[in-house]
Formats: structure tokens, sequence, C-alpha cells
């Protein structure tokens, strides 16, 4: 990552929006983008593609394996995420507060979710809060609202030890009384969902995303498309579910379970897709997934029937307007990719940008 601080001299970038063929012209004044002329500044692209900075609309910079991430693991995380043109994260539950982040402009903005939200020894040791009164998620759900950037993550399923299986942690009034908080605060709430079970009641008490979502019907993606509710897919972290089956030896039924949910899951992601789910991009990059893996996420979107253009939508334009953030506007923070190719016409590009811009500084 070059430098500490935003490029002194304003700089002018020319060229096409990929996902629209329409022309682009912007200059970049500091750590911020203007679609007025700059006086003094030196042209750094003509003739090129212009994208506004990836989305990975499901990320944890403050985890990893073993836990015990320290915010300069963190930031390693961060950049390494921007180095393959991350510029945005939703960061969906995260132990450590990596609200200090904000401060440094190598790294790319963030959207969090506050702590996992679960029950005693329904989820993975130490990520979250562990609630022992079930009846509380609503006052824990109004806390994390307070303490995140918009979102809320509660934990809608996971192996229960004493049914063998993926379960529910939640009921409907529990549920329902979570989502009413959490709009009360002005957050928008996210579950995580592997199975079936828990669906419903989270889509009828109005959650606003799912994460993962592996154990949809064609009647839940109905009412997903009904009642706006968005997905993200993590399609990659998918691909790690036949070696959790294969590490649950003690649960039969979980195990056969897993394996039957990643079975389908290119067909219920594809079926989402042509109902008219809202569908973006997200690694789950931290624990299993490497971060800096946005692009094999676009990839996998590819493999359920979305064309190049629409994958690349989901990981950049699509969900900034999602999240309301910025899409090369002026006075947007100047975060944006350039390729001296269409990726749209040859998406190995999108490994390889002409350059990165963070906050106003070439990566």
């Amino acid at each position: 990552m070059a430098g500490t601080g935003a490029v002194a001299t304003p700089r002018h970038y020319r060229g096409r929006d990929p996902l629209t063929d329409e022309p682009v012209e912007l200059w970049v004044t500091g750590e911020v983008i203007s679609r007025t002329p700059a006086a003094g500044a030196v042209t750094a692209a003509d003739g090129v593609w212009i994208l506004p900075g990836f989305v990975d609309a499901h990320n944890h910079v403050g985890i990893a394996p073993g836990l015990g991430v320290t915010i300069d693991r963190a930031r390693e995380f961060a950049r390494a995420d921007a180095r393959a043109g991350t510029l945005l994260i939703r960061e969906v539950g995260s132990p450590l507060d990596t609200h200090p982040l904000d401060d440094d402009p190598t790294c790319p903005r963030f959207i969090r979710s506050g702590k996992h939200i679960a029950r005693p020894k329904r989820y993975l040791r130490d990520y979250g809060i562990d609630l022992d009164d079930p009846d509380e998620l609503a006052a824990e759900v109004a806390r994390q609202a307070a303490d995140g950037d918009g979102w809320v993550k509660i934990v809608g399923d996971w192996i229960d030890r004493e049914v063998g299986d993926l379960a529910p942690l939640w009921d409907r009034t529990q549920l329902e009384a979570a989502v009413a908080a959490a709009h009360a605060g002005g957050a928008r709430i996210t579950a995580h969902v592997f199975g079936t079970d828990a669906l419903g009641d989270l889509i009828e008490a109005g959650v606003d995303c799912i994460e993962h979502g592996t154990g949809l019907t064609a009647d839940h993606i109905d009412a997903l498309v009904d009642r706006s509710i968005a997905l993200v897919p993590t399609m990659i972290q998918v691909e790690n579910f036949p070696g959790i089956a294969d590490g649950a030896d003690r649960f039969p039924t979980y195990a056969a379970n897993m394996r039957s949910l990643y079975a389908r899951a290119a067909q219920t992601f594809s079926a989402a897709r042509e109902a008219g789910v809202a569908i973006y991009a997200g690694t789950d990059a931290g624990g299993f997934v490497e971060h800096g893996r946005i692009v094999d996420e676009i990839d996998a979107l590819t493999g359920i029937g979305m064309s190049v253009r629409e994958a690349i939508a989901a990981a950049s334009t699509a969900p900034r307007r999602w999240l309301d953030a910025g899409i090369l506007a002026d006075g947007d923070r100047a975060d944006f990719l350039v390729f001296d190719t269409d990726p749209t016409t040859d998406p190995g590009v999108l490994r390889h940008p002409t350059e990165i811009v963070c906050s106003g500084l070439p990566v």
C-alpha cells in the first residue's frame, strides 16, 4: 500500500463504465472524487474502464482461526482485501472492534454489524454474544445496533448437539421483537442461516437479509422477493461444507444435512436469481476463507447463471446502492478500480487492475 495520506497533486481519470458503457470522467483531490475539473490535475489514465471499488458484503477482518486477532492483524487482512480491489467491507460480526481502521486511508471503508448474537453452545465459541435468556434477544439487538454502522447480525441456526442437527436458535416472537428493535434503532438486521428450519420464522419476522441461505425452498425464495429481503450466498464458503461434514462424524444427521445442502446449493441460488432475489457478493473471509478472494466470489456467481456483467455489478454498484454507499459521485470517497481492458469482455483482468485507488491513494 503506497503512502499514508492522499496524493497531493489532483489526478484526472477518463474512461467508460463497463457496466453501462457510459463515459466516466473524474478528478481525485485529496481523499475524494470531484466531477468538475481540478486546477493543476495530472491525467493519470485515459481511455480506460472505471469501476467503483468492489464490495465484500460478508467479511470478518476481526476473525481468524484460533481467534485472538489484534487490530494490527485485522489491518493486514483489510489491506489484503484492498489489494484485491475490495474497497468497501460489510463486516457481519466480529469479536474485535475494528473501528480504529476507519482512520487508516490504506484500508477499505467499513459498514459493521457489531458482534454476532447467539446462544450458549449454539455458535462458534467466543465469536459473539451468547444470551442465556433468548427473550433478551431484542435488548441485545438494540445494544449491537448502537455499536454498529447500521446493521445487526444474529445467528439464525447452528448445530444443536441434543438433536444432532441444525436447528433454530429463536422463536417467532423473539425474532419479531428483535427486528422491531433493530429498525427502531435505525439499523437493518441480517441472519446467518445454513439450513431450512429457521428460515420461515426469520422471513416472516422481517429480517432484511439472509446470509448463506443454502436451505432456501421455492416458497422461501418467493417470500424473499415479495418482502425485498436480500441474499448473500457466500458461495466460496459453501465449498467448505463437505469438509465441515467430514469433521462431524459424531453427528451423522448433521453431516448428512450439510452434504445435502452443499449438493443442491448451486440449484438453490440459481432459482433465487431467476426469481429476482437481490443477490450480493460476499466471501465470508475470516476463519476458513482467506482474505482477498472477492474475484473468486464473482466467478462463482457466474456459475448460478449470472452474466459476467451481472456478477461484477453484484460485487460493486448493486451492493453500494443497497448499502447507501458512494458510486463515484461528486464528493464520494475516492475508491475505484481502473482497467485497460473491458472486464465484462475479459473478466480475467478483474484480478489485475491497472490501478486500485483507495481513499485517494494508489494501492
